[in-house]
């Protein structure tokens, strides 16, 4: 068996021209989960069950259904109520973009909220009882203690999710977007290369988790950069130093 390599070269722009839009579609939609799931996860946390039973149906659902099945559902199924159709939301939900988008950030939201509320139920509650003590108020608590405190406990957890998504976002080859496996099966379709187009459409995907493992590094020693102390002592506080 001999390797096209003409055939990857050739089609390796068009390759990123698909990556790109996978790109877009895990950043639009994950940064649009994230803001979801904040709101989800505080009021998973709350002490009324009234309160928490919403969420819990919500992340339930997502995370209890395929991500293909959801992607349907939206496409879909919208078109199926005339009051969508007659509505401004149509213009929105006729768009496999859109719909795309919405999908993966409901579905990534239910998993994220769920991230957030065992990082929230994680925190040492000394440090909300100090925060209580200095006369901070629930949303500066939010803001100052809790929240920053929670993404930095559930960073690594988070990036994962991140990969599970950009993964997923292959899913939106079924709706007629042409992101890096829907550019990938349409090159395939006309030179009868799957082996080669495959392969490099696997290695951009490799790439690209290898950035956001770097990102997400990053950013877990920027949110827990308090557990990184020096070693060495300050040389205010060492004995010899103080003797002298």
């Amino acid at each position: 068996m001999s390797w096209e390599w003409d055939v990857i070269i050739e089609h390796f722009p068009r390759l990123l021209q698909g990556a790109i839009l996978t790109l877009e579609l895990v950043l639009f939609s994950g940064f649009a989960g994230l803001m979801l799931a904040v709101p989800l996860a505080l009021m998973r946390v709350s002490s009324k069950p009234w309160i928490q039973a919403l969420p819990f149906a919500y992340i339930f659902f997502f995370r209890g259904t395929p991500l293909l099945i959801q992607i349907f559902l939206v496409y879909y199924g919208s078109s199926q109520f005339e009051f969508i159709k007659n509505s401004a939301l149509w213009p929105i939900l006729r768009e496999p973009y859109w719909c795309a988008i919405i999908t993966f950030a409901l579905h990534t939201a239910a998993y994220i909220a769920e991230l957030l509320r065992g990082a929230i139920q994680s925190i040492p509650k000394g440090e909300i009882e100090a925060a209580k003590a200095l006369g901070m108020s629930y949303p500066m608590m939010l803001r100052r203690i809790i929240l920053p405190r929670a993404f930095g406990i559930m960073m690594p957890a988070y990036g994962n999710e991140v990969i599970l998504m950009l993964k997923g976002s292959a899913l939106a080859s079924t709706i007629t977007l042409l992101d890096l496996t829907g550019m990938a099966r349409t090159i395939i379709a006309r030179t009868y290369t799957p082996l080669e187009i495959f392969l490099a459409a696997g290695v951009i995907y490799l790439i690209i988790s290898a950035l956001l493992i770097l990102l997400f590094r990053f950013l877990e020693k920027r949110f827990n950069r308090h557990q990184h102390w020096p070693n060495e002592k300050p040389k205010d506080l060492d004995p010899q130093h103080i003797e002298n």
